[in-house]
């Protein structure tokens, strides 16, 4: 065969397959134009079918929903309150089930009702409004998916104690989205759920009662540290918040300025943690000052000293 004969015959099949491959692409092309008319047709006929009288009963659905989930609130509430105390979280804890389960309840009534759940008018919105909202939801789906997998792994419940996103306090309110923090300062904080994908999580009670209390007590180098130490165990066995059944510790650290002891013991319920710091704080102060116990003269706290 001559080399004119061999470059007809490559020249040949590439055009074979460059025809080959107009073909499929034009095919391909044309199914997926077919599809998006096919799915826009059919998210037609679904919107020419939602009427007056099924809004209002989305309406409807949507005001027995938050009446359900406002009253299972205050029943999870109520409950934990008249239940004994060691009970108390685990009543608690079951608010968020009840309010995902009400939730989910109510997404599947209402996708019935505009949707008859029918597999054409499912993939049909799904293939339209999917790409519209995924990018507007973006956040809130991440949030709502964080929720869902918090219920089984729980980093936080509701009764706990956490710091999370730069904010501490007690966990009131587990939502679908977010959770709802009280601070020390009484205010309600909203963290989204999504946090746990980039934050750390700091719980100090993982579902229990108790929490333990650092508290911190500040004197010269002069006091008497056997002394301090005998008033502050004295002090966390005396009080009427402390659980006695759990350790109480004293740690010193001596510091360039004085002599730091940092008291940690247990109160029997971790809502008490500040009325507990203050009954702790107040009477030690009272015996420092009986037996004249010297605070720093100059107390500066540097970065190495902290």
């Amino acid at each position: 065969m001559s080399f004119i004969s061999f470059a007809l015959l490559a020249q040949a099949a590439k055009t074979g397959v460059e025809d080959a491959g107009k073909a499929a692409s034009e095919a391909a092309s044309e199914a997926a134009s077919e599809a998006a008319n096919e799915t826009a047709n059919q998210t037609r006929r679904i919107l020419t079918e939602i009427t007056g009288f099924k809004v209002i009963q989305a309406l409807f659905i949507l005001g027995v929903a938050y009446v359900t989930i406002k009253t299972a609130d205050w029943f999870v509430i109520w409950l934990s309150e008249r239940v004994a105390k060691e009970s108390r979280l685990r009543i608690v804890q079951f608010q968020p089930f009840a309010r995902t389960f009400v939730m989910t309840l109510t997404v599947i009534t209402l996708m019935n009702l505009f949707l008859k759940l029918s597999q054409e008018n499912v993939l049909a919105v799904t293939g339209t409004v999917a790409v519209a909202l995924g990018f507007a939801f973006k956040d809130y789906a991440s949030s709502v998916i964080a929720g869902i997998i918090g219920l089984f792994e729980a980093p936080y419940r509701v009764g706990d104690r956490i710091e999370i996103a730069d904010e501490y306090g007690e966990v009131i309110s587990y939502g679908l989205r977010g959770i709802r923090l009280r601070t020390p300062a009484d205010n309600v904080v909203t963290v989204p759920h999504n946090h746990i994908w980039t934050n750390s999580v700091s719980n100090a009670n993982m579902g229990e009662l108790e929490a333990q209390v650092v508290t911190d007590f500040f004197l010269a180098h002069e006091a008497d540290a056997g002394l301090v130490k005998q008033i502050l165990y004295r002090i966390a066995h005396t009080s009427k918040f402390t659980h006695l059944g759990l350790p109480i510790v004293v740690i010193m650290e001596d510091k360039s300025w004085g002599s730091l002891f940092h008291l940690k013991c247990y109160p029997l319920d971790a809502r008490d943690e500040f009325a507990f710091k203050t009954d702790l704080t107040v009477r030690a102060k009272k015996i420092f000052a009986k037996h004249s116990l010297p605070y720093p003269r100059r107390f500066e706290l540097g970065a190495d000293d902290a």
